[in-house]
């Protein structure tokens, strides 16, 4: 270890982990109860997701905590191999501890997706260098959100605009037909996204799909920012970290939740905690929408007004001693004469046809 990475690990309080793993899990209730005592107990935070299809991670802590924390869970077969992309930082960049049961550790909603069983083959993060240093005929695939991209991508990737992953079927659904034939190198932040990305590219027909194995965190680390523009989004508090793995100035609005380059931030917009350009409203703006908020509100508790609307009004009745042994339609057309025993005789037999007896007597 060189002086400089000594310096660096010793300045730094914090190492800042992503890990996923895609394997058969169980007992995931147990899971979920003792990895949070356990996370509790050693000062860590962030958040983990466990389901049936695996386990997918973002915490921070101090290094010999999280070492602890990651001996264990590789101490469980499935687990055996989980491999991590790490950074450090001064700061703790999460709030607290979440552990969750998830249906899919990231959300696809495409059924038959089993990364765990068969993915798509790899690309090292060198190898992508090389072909890139050597302008090898390649297309770029960006899988991530547009909000991520906007702060940062490989030069010349493809955009599928998608607002969320679960949008990235109907993209790739609209790519030229001749990619299918041709070499596609797709990525994400961490590398969890394209597990499944792959695997549904290779069944819609494309034909040399691979992965950057890791994503754009383990690129960073491995090769530095070669052939990358900006910067990369992460989901924590730091928002954002450039080639070196170290924090931006970037930052992400508290209303919205945009993500603000330093130029954003001297916008008179932006106000930390309330507004930034991109949801300030001058105060006529603020006005006309209290007033819609105020009547769409108003709108949902007049329609229908209280009353205004028919409803079966369903009470419990006594059958007095004198009834004892009589038909159903002598007791209703005694207690109640005013409907007359002819409409009683139709509400009977029209109830009994729709609940399958014939007549009433």
């Amino acid at each position: 270890m060189t002086t400089e990475t000594t310096t660096t690990e010793t300045a730094a309080q914090f190492v800042n982990v992503a890990a996923y793993k895609f394997t058969p899990l169980d007992r995931l209730d147990q899971r979920r109860r003792t990895l949070k005592a356990r996370c509790a107990e050693l000062g860590l935070k962030g958040t983990i997701l466990i389901s049936p299809e695996g386990i997918n991670l973002f915490i921070a802590g101090g290094r010999a905590e999280f070492d602890a924390l990651l001996a264990e869970l590789r101490a469980e077969p499935p687990l055996a191999d989980l491999t991590v992309k790490e950074s450090l930082s001064d700061r703790q960049p999460f709030n607290r501890m979440l552990v969750r049961l998830k249906k899919e550790i990231i959300a696809f909603g495409v059924e038959g997706i089993d990364p765990a069983g068969a993915s798509a083959p790899k690309i090292a993060p060198a190898e992508l260098k090389q072909w890139l240093d050597e302008g090898r005929p390649v297309t770029l695939l960006d899988t991530r959100n547009q909000y991520e991209i906007k702060l940062g991508t490989f030069a010349g990737a493809v955009d599928l605009e998608i607002g969320h992953f679960r949008d990235f079927p109907r993209a790739v659904r609209a790519l030229p037909a001749e990619l299918k034939r041709q070499p596609i190198v797709m990525f994400c932040t961490g590398g969890i996204r394209c597990e499944k990305a792959g695997p549904f590219m290779q069944r819609e027909g494309f034909e040399n799909v691979l992965q950057l194995d890791g994503g754009i965190l383990k690129y960073f680390e491995e090769v530095g920012g070669a052939h990358w523009q900006g910067e990369c989004f992460v989901f924590d508090s730091r928002v954002s970290v450039d080639p070196n793995l170290a924090e931006t100035p970037t930052t992400e609005c508290f209303a919205c939740r945009a993500v603000l380059s330093p130029e954003d931030q001297q916008s008179d917009k932006f106000v930390a905690g309330r507004s930034c350009p991109n949801c300030w409203q001058s105060p006529e703006e603020q006005m006309a929408a209290t007033i819609r908020g105020r009547h769409a509100r108003l709108a949902e508790l007049i329609d229908p007004l209280p009353g205004g609307a028919p409803y079966d009004n369903r009470r419990p009745i006594n059958v007095p001693l004198k009834y004892d042994r009589a038909t159903l339609l002598e007791f209703l057309d005694g207690l109640h004469p005013h409907v007359g025993r002819e409409q009683w005789r139709q509400l009977c037999e029209d109830k009994g046809r729709s609940i399958g007896v014939v007549a009433f007597h």
